[in-house]
């Protein structure tokens, strides 16, 4: 396993970050890690990239215990955090070079992640210079400098703007290719566009790991939310009648949102039920379950 975390905890003074999280991230996948802001993202990567201690569980990355093999897992791991922290009056190939004798490695190394991260054309800039989304570039050169096995990037798209967000997705996913990627987000278009496992963290537990697909297709399974329009006013109770529905929901005068806990497809039914009435349904259709709908669901506790 590239990575392998059982049982960490981490508390700060009596607030518990994390509680018993248990994972495990094969070579080769890139895996998406949500949660709500304090759920315990950061504090788990920084765990796994020897930048704070757990205090309780242990974590491997690539075989190496990141407590007490913590030299061999620096030098295994890629990180690039959330606050991309850059020598801003340093020109990119100079903050390269720099990390280089860091790491000990050649700078031949150099040239190869300029041009793999797509620098070339701002490579004689100062840092200063750079947009945000070359600046993202330099942080990921540098995680790519000393060809680590597995990526941990906290937050790596933050203030982008759509056309960068594009272009760091692409090349993530290309480095991904060779590498185990490991990467939190806020944005659930950059998980369903470039990851293949989904890790969601809430209150410091972990409340869903699934392969993306698997995910939406269980969840779209467990749940039929439904869209529908009538040509005239209800009242709610009227729809109580309605076998099998969970919730309802008025959007408007004349539509509402209706959650069914079944896999059986309720619109004949909902045609039964407005032909009952004399009512004529106008509108009528699933509402789509992305993985935006199913996260609000899993972390809204």
């Amino acid at each position: 396993m590239s990575i392998e975390v059982k049982n960490i905890s981490k508390f700060y003074g009596e607030q518990q970050a994390l509680q018993d999280v248990n994972f495990t991230i094969k070579k080769g996948e890139i895996v998406g890690f949500l949660g709500p802001n304090g759920a315990g993202k950061s504090s788990l990567m920084k765990i796994l990239t020897t930048f704070l201690t757990a205090d309780e569980g242990e974590a491997f990355v690539n075989g190496f215990n990141v407590n007490t093999q913590a030299k061999q897992v620096q030098k295994s791991v890629g990180y690039l955090p959330e606050h991309n922290p850059l020598y801003l009056d340093l020109y990119v190939r100079e903050y390269l070079a720099f990390n280089a004798d860091v790491y000990k490695i050649s700078k031949n190394r150099i040239e190869e992640v300029i041009a793999l991260t797509g620098l070339t054309p701002e490579a004689n800039k100062k840092i200063g210079q750079l947009s945000k989304g070359y600046r993202q570039r330099v942080g990921l050169a540098t995680a790519l400098l000393h060809d680590p096995e597995v990526l941990i990037l906290d937050e790596p798209t933050t203030g982008l703007d759509p056309n960068q967000l594009v272009e760091i997705r692409d090349l993530i996913k290309n480095i991904g290719k060779n590498k185990t990627v490991f990467l939190s987000t806020h944005i659930m278009q950059e998980v369903e566009a470039i990851c293949d496992r989904v890790i969601i963290i809430n209150h410091g537990k972990i409340v869903t790991d699934n392969n993306l697909g698997n995910l939406i297709a269980e969840e779209k399974g467990k749940k039929q939310e439904l869209i529908v329009e009538f040509d005239k006013e209800i009242i709610a109770e009227l729809l109580l009648e309605i076998e099998q529905l969970q919730a309802h929901k008025q959007i408007n005068a004349t539509t509402w949102e209706l959650t069914f806990e079944t896999e059986q497809d309720m619109r004949p039914v909902l045609f039964d039920f407005a032909q009952k009435h004399q009512l004529r349904t106008l509108q009528l259709f699933l509402k789509d379950k992305n993985l935006e709908v199913i996260f609000r669901e899993k972390t809204k506790k």
